[in-house]
């Protein structure tokens, strides 16, 4: 990471276009995406906006920010449809025309051409930039993006569907914005990431190790803590917050789970392929949501073996073997339940470890000694099975979530400590 201490902080603004965000038909995504990326490298969003498919209103918020903002980013409206008018508006509000590039021509046509469409002249509207400006290419659709920058000031019209916004901000964005002298070179915070302690305790343990110069801020989500350390103008070096950030980790202790940004599910999978182990999963209540936690990081094949989603009793019984006599006394949300649920996926799957979900997610559901809420979560090793209750507040969404990160915290913590003897008993 190399160090960022721009001489004044950047003024950043995001306007977001589109229709369906308002009517809430899609979320905006692409603000929580964007905020993210720009605050690593040192340009944390000032002020977010979000629009309508609406040409004046666009040209409106361009024209009031233009000068005051030294980085606007726009996404959304620059395809081929009527609708699509952030290329017509921003150039209005800059007070210059729109001029066709070649390149994005010819690369729509070739596109075309591969997949037997002709190329219309409602296609070709996407081939156009304020004059002054430069096409950002996107090989991933047919929209290309803009760049336009004057004295030291970027303006950036990215496309809307995210599998295109995201790879053109990375490869060609972030490189420009370098250039202008706007973006780090590398991260401009260090991040440590823990999990099961709030942010208040959090920052009580740690702030005595964290010099009074830096900036020390945090954020919550699903359980997960991050705390961020910055120079805050102090002058310190990228390997000074390194070495701060190694002082917060000791701190932290067991709920400590990166320095950076990686995920739960990515951390168990880099545990399991350095010990060379397989795991299996069964959910009840979290319907998928741990599969697709292991599903969604890159390379999880390689340890991951398959998943069971057992809503009804029948489906526990038949495909993980839980005994009826089980359930019937202890019911399906139970210690018992979960104990043997993760015993009967590792069995089917064959794996060494896996992991069990059952619990009342709400809005209906449970029972005087086990609310909405209550939930129980298993863990099968080559050493022996194991259950633990978790109480879990808030909706249904933020209970199947949050019991999703702790059965993965859970895992992380069993690894970390009991993987040398899982190894000798598993031999």
């Amino acid at each position: 990471m190399d160090s960022c201490h721009p001489a004044h902080p950047r003024e950043v603004l995001v306007i977001n276009v589109g229709d369906e965000l308002l009517d809430g038909l899609r979320g905006n995504s692409h603000l929580v995406w964007l905020g993210e990326q720009l605050a690593r490298r040192g340009l944390p969003v000032t002020r977010a906006v979000t629009v309508r498919d609406d040409a004046s209103a666009i040209a409106r918020e361009v024209g009031a920010a233009w000068g005051v903002y030294d980085v606007i980013v726009t996404t959304g409206g620059i395809g081929p449809t009527t609708d699509d008018c952030t290329r017509e508006a921003v150039a209005a509000a800059l007070g210059v025309g729109l001029t066709r590039t070649p390149h994005s021509e010819s690369a729509l046509r070739d596109r075309f051409q591969r997949i037997g469409r002709t190329v219309s002249d409602a296609d070709l509207r996407q081939c156009r930039v304020p004059v002054g400006g430069a096409e950002l290419r996107n090989p991933r659709g047919t929209a290309p993006g803009v760049w336009f920058s004057s004295e030291g000031r970027a303006l950036v019209m990215l496309p809307g569907p995210g599998l295109e916004l995201r790879p053109m901000f990375d490869e060609e964005v972030v490189p420009r914005l370098r250039d202008l002298g706007c973006a780090c070179r590398g991260e401009a915070y260090v991040q440590v990431r823990t999990y099961g302690i709030g942010a208040a305790p959090l920052e009580a343990l740690i702030r005595p190790v964290v010099p009074a110069e830096l900036t020390l801020t945090f954020g919550t989500h699903t359980g997960i803590v991050d705390a961020r350390i910055s120079s805050g103008g102090s002058g310190a070096t990228a390997d000074d917050l390194c070495c701060v950030a190694r002082l917060v980790r000791d701190a932290v202790g067991e709920d400590f789970i990166c320095t950076g940004h990686a995920c739960l599910a990515s951390i168990v999978i880099e545990q399991l392929r350095s010990l060379e182990k397989s795991v299996s999963l069964a959910e009840s209540c979290t319907g998928g949501l741990l599969a697709d936690a292991f599903a969604s990081v890159p390379g999880a094949s390689k340890v991951f073996a398959g998943s069971a989603v057992c809503y009804s009793n029948d489906a526990k019984m038949n495909l993980l073997g839980v005994p009826e006599s089980l359930i019937a006394q202890h019911g399906a949300v139970s210690a018992e339940a979960a104990a043997a649920m993760a015993f009967g996926t590792a069995e089917k799957f064959g794996s060494d470890y896996a992991l069990s979900v059952t619990g009342f997610a709400g809005p209906d559901g449970g029972t005087d000694a086990d609310p909405v809420g209550t939930v129980f979560l298993g863990y099968s090793s080559p050493t022996g099975v194991w259950s633990r209750r978790i109480s879990v507040v808030g909706d249904r969404a933020q209970v199947r979530r949050r019991s999703v990160n702790t059965a993965l915290d859970w895992m992380r913590r069993k690894l970390n400590r009991y993987r040398v003897e899982d190894l000798l008993h598993g031999s």
